[in-house]
């Protein structure tokens, strides 16, 4: 990445890792990342909001040297994650007049992880300015965003939020500015479902705070800049908003055909009805496809044969997945196969134990699915339909 200016003494100064593929050894990059680090020049001092993952050190100090930048005064630490602070102590060695800036709770992860000295640090609290000559960054502590130290930098004079995590996406471009919505869109919204949507109740008090500041740019630290910021506000709200839409989450797992039979059956029946269903074979899926699709989906129905006392392993990360994400959904049940016995069920159900969500009638039977077993689908589909229309999703 080069050096370029978003606004007057603004700069994004941070790189691109076109070719990270797995974040926190947990989430899949399909499309790569950056690491976003801004310089904000005033007439008298100068600031670094964030910094870049260590691995990417290099560039940050090249752009910094192109822009011919001999001194920094302060570091903004919005979040003490690495890939946003791990640079910092290579800075603080680089520009020794420079002081950290961030709030308490970040300043004692910073100790913790990066061995920051105290000395180094100013302390800020909610609504606390740093006035830089021409240009003040006023601070806005945003806890669970998706820590609990995360806070946010808004550029008054020129409007600009620099909101850390908040609105990001993981997406390598070479491009400043979003090159596509309808991309940004999808990445942003399966960013937000593997990272925010555990945070959904915080996040919603942050944008409501928010409301009230005039934002022309929404600078996030992952993905391109948004220069139509009500783009992307307005898909957080929808996300972090309570309304579900008309769609059935399916994934499952079958392991002799018997649970994909009564899978298939299903989608039908739920075509049938008007509901369109996305299923997830949990052997082949793509698992932040899966949490992406969970943000707004009113019915989870997972699907899953028996292995010896209880659900198939892959489908047991499935739950635990969809547990810690805490989606909005509404409903959700269990359907599958069994051979001689077990707990499929009551297992699967204790484990959506953190999901606000009525739990429908299960259709879990013995060996392959017989004319019986189909019909009970179709009650299931014709139970999830009612429960629909119920809610208001569909119009009966």
């Amino acid at each position: 990445m080069i050096p370029r200016e978003i606004v007057p003494g603004v700069f994004a100064v941070g790189a691109i890792d076109w070719d990270r593929r797995i974040f926190d050894e947990l989430i899949s990059l399909p499309d790569g990342t950056t690491y976003n680090s801004y310089l904000v020049r005033g007439s008298d001092k100068t600031a670094l909001i964030d910094t870049v993952d260590p691995a990417k050190t290099q560039d940050l100090t090249g752009n910094l040297d192109s822009l011919g930048v001999g001194s920094i005064d302060y570091i903004v630490a919005s979040h003490a994650e690495q890939d946003h602070s791990g640079s910092i102590p290579a800075m603080l060695e680089r520009f020794g007049e420079a002081k950290v800036v961030t709030n308490q709770k970040c300043r004692d992860f910073l100790v913790d992880l990066l061995h920051i000295p105290e000395d180094r640090v100013i302390v800020i609290g909610d609504g606390d300015t740093l006035p830089l000559g021409g240009k003040t960054l006023e601070f806005i502590i945003a806890p669970w965003v998706h820590w609990p130290e995360t806070m946010l930098s808004y550029l008054r004079e020129d409007r600009v939020l620099f909101p850390c995590d908040l609105f990001g996406s993981h997406y390598a471009t070479s491009s400043l500015y979003v090159p596509d919505e309808g991309v940004i869109y999808e990445s942003a919204k399966r960013y937000y479902a593997e990272i925010m949507m555990p945070f959904r109740a915080s996040i919603k008090g942050h944008l409501e705070k928010l409301a009230s500041r005039e934002i022309d740019i929404i600078a996030p630290s992952h993905g391109p800049v948004y220069d139509r910021p009500a783009f992307i506000m307005d898909a957080y709200r929808d996300w972090t908003g309570d309304a579900v839409k008309n769609v059935v989450v399916l994934p499952f797992v079958s392991m002799h055909g018997s649970t994909q039979a009564m899978v298939d059956h299903l989608i039908g029946a739920l075509m049938q009805r008007g509901i369109p269903v996305q299923p997830f074979n949990l052997t082949k899926a793509d698992t932040g496809d899966l949490a992406k699709a969970l943000v707004d989906a009113a019915t989870v129905v997972i699907g899953s044969p028996t292995l010896i006392f209880g659900p198939h392993p892959q489908v047991v990360y499935a739950a635990y997945l969809a547990n810690l994400l805490r989606p909005k959904t509404r409903y959700a049940t269990v359907i599958g196969s069994y051979g001689w016995g077990g707990k499929t069920v009551d297992t699967l159900k204790d484990m959506l134990g953190r999901l606000k969500v009525e739990f429908l009638e299960p259709v879990y039977v013995r060996g392959y699915p017989k004319e019986v077993d189909f019909a009970a689908l179709d009650r299931l589909a014709d139970d999830i339909q009612k429960k629909h229309e119920e809610a208001g999703i569909i119009r009966p």
